[in-house]
């Protein structure tokens, strides 16, 4: 028997969990956590321990007339800590919120399009329930993507551009670090090789964020072999990718793991700042697989992880003065981060951080910021305790 946990923020958004492994007590633990609150939007975070389809099927019963929109994940972030093989359900209530959703299918052959047809959309949803029309800074986007789909950058990017000044956070799917696949729920119905997009419009402060910890240093990898399309390098500086990775690091190719690729990132620099390239996997042959895309000539720089705790604090209490205080934080963390605090054990530490500002999500494949698709950060959304101001 699993343990259901649950709380409720200023604003009436509300969040449950379970770790409960068996899927109906899961959802009858969830169905009592969320009673007596009025929800319009369920958000599901979960782990491929439980059946995306059986699911999204038992939800749609247990909260009828709720839509259900959510993502697989590589482990959950709940209000009682972090976890594996959960199930986080966040409830938007119908007042303070507008919520408008739609479904991109196909992303590794036609996103792009279907994405600026899709934001367009959305965009003319919002304005027509608005007297003053769509207003960009009460608005944010947020973006649940396939983890195995490699089209995030382009998908990102694109629905960036025909955002216009929304700002848009998210997370990519994953599936407990088995690298198979992974998948989303949208209306009832799991989908895979699709990404959700959700324009939520607040009548509450918010702030959109992102938080990393580790700085460059001097050392530089050059890719000299890889293939873009399935972001594999197979060599780096006309070496054997993983022997040179290795080799930088100062480890032996054989004791190359996701601990070491979360406690050594690759980082690029992109207008002057730095953004990891994280590797996803050592393959047999020597090669690396890589969560973000890759190509030919690209310069990585080995980077050094600075104190977590510490970055994450001061990002944290830097929203907290912006708003007047936090209510509630949806996260999307990075699944190496979590790994790179249990390596250094201070994942009780994280969970006592993530706690104390209510944050709630889950360990992503990578993490969506604006224009950017990135690793080994923490991206996410915080409500302030006070209603924003009216034009």
């Amino acid at each position: 028997m699993g343990r259901a946990s649950s709380s409720v923020s200023t604003s009436g958004i509300c969040w449950a969990s379970s770790d409960n492994p068996i899927l109906d007590e899961a959802v009858i633990e969830l169905r009592s956590a969320l009673a007596g609150h009025a929800l319009q939007h369920i958000v599901t975070f979960f782990s491929l321990e439980h059946d995306a389809g059986g699911l999204s099927a038992a939800l749609t019963t247990a909260f009828p007339g709720v839509r259900i929109t959510g993502c697989s994940t590589a482990g959950e972030i709940t209000p009682s800590g972090m976890i594996e093989g959960g199930i986080v359900l966040i409830g938007f209530p119908p007042d303070g919120f507008r919520i408008h959703t739609g479904l991109i299918e196909n992303i590794d052959e036609f996103g792009v399009e279907r994405a600026t047809h899709i934001v367009r959309k959305l965009k003319e949803d919002a304005a027509k329930g608005n007297s003053d029309g769509q207003r960009n800074d009460r608005t944010f986007a947020l973006l649940m993507i396939d983890g195995m789909s490699n089209a995030e950058e382009t998908l990102v990017a694109a629905i960036h551009w025909a955002m216009d000044d929304v700002q848009l956070v998210g997370g990519s799917a994953g599936d407990d670090l088995a690298f198979e696949r992974t998948a989303l729920v949208y209306d009832g119905r799991p989908v895979q090789k699709a990404a959700i997009l959700m324009m939520v419009e607040s009548d509450f402060d918010f702030r959109v964020f992102k938080t990393q910890n580790f700085d460059p240093t001097t050392v530089k990898l050059v890719v000299t072999a890889a293939d873009t399309e399935n972001r594999i390098v197979y060599e780096l500086n006309a070496e054997p990718a993983a022997l040179e990775y290795a080799s930088a690091i100062g480890l032996m190719p054989n004791d190359l793991g996701p601990f070491s690729f979360a406690s050594y990132p690759l980082v690029v620099k992109v207008g002057g700042d730095y953004f990891c390239r994280s590797i996803r996997n050592m393959n047999t042959d020597g090669s690396l697989s890589f969560f973000c895309a890759i190509d030919e000539g690209l310069v990585f720089t080995v980077a050094r992880p600075q104190d977590m705790i510490r970055s994450t604090t001061e990002t944290f209490d830097d929203i907290e003065r912006s708003l007047g205080g936090i209510d509630f934080v949806i996260g999307f963390d990075c699944i190496l981060r979590r790994l790179d605090a249990e390596n250094r054990q201070i994942r009780r530490e994280l969970n006592e951080l993530y706690n104390r500002y209510r944050v709630v999500g889950f360990h992503t494949y990578g993490e969506q910021y604006n224009a950017m698709h990135l690793n080994q950060t923490l991206t996410g959304i915080a409500f302030g305790t006070r209603a924003a101001p009216r034009p």
